[in-house]
């Protein structure tokens, strides 16, 4: 006969009983890791393809994309906590105009790397993606989404900072690693095709701002 486990006067637990909490536990554990995993790709996909218009523009990798990646991991971290913290003080009215300012962002560079792309005589580049002032631009445009998924943390049962913890860190890994990946497939295409690198850059920069909106 098998031993009873007793864990308090009024409840006896079998080895069974306790190997089915374990195996409950790492299912509901593995279900949300991978909930994660989809958010943080999800969130990821704008970071993916402005990195892409960043490698057509410069044409290789350098130090740049590890400032790039950097940064857009962070604010994809950070918007969500943001987004936590008010909570649904401002989730309703922000709801409504985070997806068109992130469209006039973005449209707003576009505009102004083919502007800049078309009056350049050199080949000196203007609308420079190691600037400072460019990326935190692009990391602001690109990270307004993960402001509505920190809105929402709360009705998914993330009460506590510590709880959000999880998800966000799969949020700004995604984030960075997929910048990573697609200023690399920016830089292979931009050499390969020869494109005009301003202007590619900022046509996907103005279709990206385009999406937005239209595709939530």
């Amino acid at each position: 006969m098998l031993p009873l486990i007793h864990t308090c006067p009024h409840i006896v637990l079998s080895p069974f009983s306790l190997q089915f909490v374990f195996m409950t536990y790492n299912a509901l554990f593995l279900q949300a890791t991978i909930d994660y995993f989809l958010i943080g790709t999800a969130l990821a996909m704008d970071c993916f393809s402005v990195s892409i218009s960043c490698g057509i523009l410069q044409r290789r990798m350098g130090r740049q994309v590890w400032a790039m990646a950097l940064l857009f991991g962070l604010f994809q971290a950070a918007m969500p906590i943001l987004g936590w913290g008010l909570g649904d003080m401002l989730s309703s009215e922000l709801a409504s105009f985070n997806a068109w300012v992130a469209c006039g962002l973005l449209i707003v560079l576009g505009i102004k790397m083919i502007w800049e792309g078309r009056k350049s005589a050199s080949r000196e580049l203007h609308a420079d993606p190691s600037r400072l002032d460019v990326l935190l631009t692009l990391s602001v445009a690109t990270s307004i989404d993960a402001l509505t998924v920190g809105f929402s943390f709360t009705g998914m049962g993330l009460l506590t900072f510590t709880q959000i913890l999880y998800p966000i860190a799969w949020i700004g890994c995604m984030s960075f690693l997929l910048s990573i990946f697609g200023k690399y497939i920016g830089v292979k295409v931009g050499r390969h095709l020869n494109l005009p690198a301003e202007q590619a850059a900022g046509v996907i920069l103005i279709l990206i701002g385009l999406k937005i909106p239209l595709l939530g």
